[in-house]
C-alpha cells in the first residue's frame, strides 16, 4: 500500500514561518549578535553614525539562526531522536523549503556585509561553506566537531571590526586576536558540553561524537581544556573599567561553577547536562558583553537590556531540556 505523501506547510503560510522561527532557535541569536558586536564595539569611533551600527548588527543576530536552520536540514537523523519538537522532525515542513529559507537568508546578510565591507563579506562566504559542511564533519569525526563549528563563530568579531570601516582597510589589529581565541574556545566548549544533550541519539545514529567516543567523564575534562585558554586571554587582556570588570567576573564564575557541576553530576544523562549546556552559553554572551563594554562603556544599559532580553528568551524556548 502506498504511503499518503507529507503535508509540509507551504512557505507562503504563517505555519511555516512560525516552525521556522523554533529552527532559528532564537534564543541562541544572542550569541553571534553579541560576538559581531564585539568586533563592533573595537573599530567604532564618534565619526560612525548609530544607524550604521544597528544595520551592521542585523546580519549577524539573525545569521546564527539561518546558520542553525541550514545545520538541521543535514542532520534530521539525530534530531529526530533528540529533538523530536522540531517542525523537521515532525515532519511539518520539508527540509528543502527550509534549506531554501536558510540560504536565502544568508545570502541577503552576505550582500548587506558586501556593502559595509568587502573583507566582512569574505569572511561570512567562508563561514556559510562551514556551515554546510558541518553536519558532515560532526558525524564522522570526533575531534572535530567543536573545533570546526568554533572556528566559524571566532570569525564573526573580526567581520564586526571591519564594517564599521573604509573598504580600504584591511588591516585586522594585533589586540584584537585575543577576542577571537576568546571565541573560539569558549564557543568549542558549548558545542563540546551541548553534544551531551544529544549523546544517546547520535549513539543511535552512528555519529562519532567526542561524548559518543569517549563518554561523559573525559568530555568534561576536554571542556575544561576549552575553558582554560577562553578565561585566560580574557583576563590577560582586560582593562580595569567596572562594567567590563563585573560581566567578566559574572561570566567567568558561570563558566566555572557550569564545569564544576559537570563533574559532580550523578546520573550523567542528557537532563544532568542542561545545566552545564547553559553555563557555557551564559559564560560565552557575558564575557563578550565585557569585552564590547572594554572599548564602549557607554553601551552599558544597552548590554544590560540585551542581557535581559536573552535570558528572556531563553526562558521562553520550546523545549526545557534543549538549548
Amino acid at each position: 500500500m502506498n504511503k499518503t505523501a507529507p503535508q509540509y506547510h507551504p512557505i507562503s503560510s504563517f505555519s511555516f514561518w512560525k516552525a521556522y522561527f523554533i529552527h532559528m532557535r532564537p534564543y541562541l541569536l544572542f550569541i553571534s549578535g553579541i560576538a559581531g558586536a564585539a568586533g563592533i564595539a573595537m573599530s567604532r569611533t564618534p565619526d560612525i553614525p548609530a544607524w550604521k551600527l544597528c544595520i551592521a548588527f542585523i546580519p549577524f543576530f539573525l545569521g546564527y539562526g539561518f546558520g542553525q536552520a541550514l545545520t538541521d536540514c543535514f542532520q534530521t537523523d539525530t534530531d529526530r531522536i533528540s529533538a523530536p519538537y522540531r517542525p523537521l522532525s515532525q515532519g511539518i515542513v520539508s527540509v528543502m523549503s527550509v534549506m531554501m529559507v536558510s540560504i536565502a537568508g544568508l545570502l541577503l546578510s552576505g550582500l548587506l556585509l558586501l556593502w559595509l565591507h568587502p573583507f566582512s563579506f569574505l569572511f561570512s562566504v567562508v563561514s556559510v561553506g562551514g556551515l554546510a559542511t558541518y553536519s558532515f564533519v560532526k558525524k564522522r569525526y570526533w575531534f572535530g566537531g567543536p573545533f570546526y563549528n568554533a572556528w566559524i563563530v571566532a570569525l564573526l568579531p573580526a567581520m564586526g571590526y571591519f564594517t564599521g570601516l573604509p573598504g580600504n582597510v584591511w588591516k585586522f589589529p594585533g589586540y584584537g586576536y585575543p577576542i577571537l581565541i576568546i571565541s573560539f574556545f569558549s564557543y568549542a566548549n558549548f558545542v563540546l558540553i551541548g553534544y551531551l544533550k544529544d549523546i544517546e541519539a547520535d549513539r543511535a545514529t552512528n555519529y562519532k561524537t567526542f561524548p559518543v567516543v569517549f563518554g561523559w567523564r573525559k568530555t568534561i575534562f576536554a571542556g575544561d581544556v576549552f575553558m582554560l585558554p577562553a578565561l585566560f586571554f580574557f583576563w590577560w587582556t582586560s582593562s580595569h573599567g567596572y562594567p567590563q570588570l563585573l560581566f567578566g567576573i559574572a561570566g567567568s564564575v558561570v563558566m566555572i561553577a557550569g564545569q564544576i557541576i559537570a563533574h559532580l553530576a550523578k546520573k550523567q544523562d542528557e537532563q544532568e547536562a542542561l545545566i552545564p549546556i547553559l553555563a557555557t552559553v551564559r559564560g560565552f554572551i557575558l564575557l563578550h558583553l565585557a569585552i564590547v563594554l572594554r572599548y564602549q562603556a557607554d553601551w552599558l544599559v544597552y548590554a544590560i537590556i540585551y542581557y535581559l532580553l536573552f535570558e528572556w528568551a531563553l526562558y521562553n524556548r520550546p523545549s526545557k531540556y534543549q538549548v
